[in-house]
């Protein structure tokens, strides 16, 4: 199975930055762990604080892969954009968030993506990835 995870604004600086809210470990780290953990699934991973980009890898990539699995940062509360390039593909996505995302800012209890995602998971810290990918090996 493969899987691309696709990270937006600001997640390239996981491990230093707010760790009260994102934790102290980096995501490439983590994304070694889960490798290890799910060998069954080949992982692929991007990153931009560009939304032209987080659309254009949703573009180019949903065909390659078995499900999707984003969290697009801040522009989840903002980005119609991105929401309608997960609508216009037919590869599954799951929508993650590393914080609880209704314990914060009431302008984070909106997503412009969600309704285009098989699902949600918010809150869980970086488990949120590994469970996207149980989900997806489960039902993509």
């Amino acid at each position: 199975m493969n899987i691309l995870i696709i990270n937006g604004p600001n997640l390239n600086l996981l491990g230093s930055r707010e760790t009260n809210v994102y934790g102290d470990k980096n995501f490439e780290t983590y994304l070694k762990e889960l490798k290890i953990e799910h060998t069954e699934i080949n992982f692929a991973y991007f990153q931009s604080n560009i939304e032209g980009e987080l659309i254009n890898c949703i573009q180019q990539e949903s065909k390659k892969v078995d499900g999707i699995i984003i969290n697009a940062g801040g522009y989840t509360h903002t980005s119609v954009a991105i929401g309608d390039a997960i609508g216009a593909v037919e590869t599954p996505c799951v929508e993650v968030h590393i914080s609880n995302v209704y314990a914060r800012e009431s302008y984070r209890h909106e997503s412009r993506i969600a309704h285009r995602c098989v699902g949600v998971m918010s809150g869980f810290g970086l488990d949120v990835y590994r469970l996207a990918a149980n989900y997806l090996v489960r039902h993509a």
